[in-house]
């Protein structure tokens, strides 16, 4: 009985120690994001990854916090709901920070400056502003600030409809198709697109808003929130944002 009641100690000591040095591993942090916004994030693909410049940062930055990563692909539209209801940790996903956005969730430091702009087809010469879209449509992804200002855009009586879809890949697909006017998108992602599309797309006029990116928390997660600052910081002194911002725009 000695015997088997030591044995039992030592089993739930191991138990114990193996638990214990897994408290002592990287704590993993469920990141959110809809990959059908590049450069920022996309899918790869020949390996169907989750790949951009978003993904590379938030992997750079929670290493940097002492947490590692996992992707998880959600419609842009859902990404707050999942982020207040606990489903992750953090959104990553070419967010622009807005003061409604802000009532819902904490930001952290911008990662990077956007703005709209409107996009045409090349072929186009009627349109070549904002002004030019009277009696237009205009295709948006749902959720975006692109969405937001066509609205804006339609209650001002500036464009006939506002078409709006899950992905920015459709969101092209409809301005390559003919089936809308217009696009009103973040710069970079257009251009993306333009370079995809060569001599089929361009942009027009000014840039309508200029606007931020911020990863995202659940409003008071102050700590995770100052220790992704303190890491984008890191990452930011170390050239690797630099590098980043290379590989993926060129800058």
């Amino acid at each position: 009985m000695k015997k088997g009641l030591t044995v039992v100690i030592l089993l739930i000591a191991l138990t114990l120690g193996l638990a214990g040095c897994g408290q002592e591993s990287s704590e993993k942090l469920i990141v959110g994001t809809e990959p059908t916004f590049p450069p920022f994030e996309y899918q790869d693909e020949e390996t169907k990854e989750i790949v951009g410049f978003d993904i590379e940062l938030i992997k750079a930055i929670a290493e940097e916090a002492g947490y590692e990563v996992e992707i998880q692909n959600l419609g842009f539209d859902g990404l707050i709901g999942a982020l207040k209801s606990g489903n992750i940790d953090v959104i990553m996903s070419g967010m622009t920070i807005t003061p409604e956005r802000e009532e819902e969730v904490d930001f952290g430091t911008p990662y990077f400056d956007a703005g709209l702009m409107v996009a045409v087809p090349t072929d186009n010469t009627t349109i070549n502003s904002v002004d030019d879209l009277d009696g237009k449509s205009v295709a948006v992804q749902i959720g975006t600030t692109g969405a937001e200002k066509a609205e804006e855009l339609k209650e001002a009586g500036l464009v006939k409809e506002v078409k709006t879809f899950d992905t920015m890949d459709a969101v092209f697909l409809e301005l390559l198709n003919g089936t809308v006017d217009a696009v009103i998108n973040d710069k970079p992602v257009n251009e993306v697109f333009m370079a995809k599309n060569p001599g089929k797309i361009k942009m027009v006029g000014d840039i309508l808003d200029g606007e931020q990116y911020g990863f995202a928390v659940a409003s008071g997660e102050t700590e995770l929130l100052e220790k992704l600052n303190e890491g984008l910081e890191k990452v930011k002194a170390s050239g690797k944002y630099d590098e980043l911002k290379a590989k993926y725009f060129g800058e």
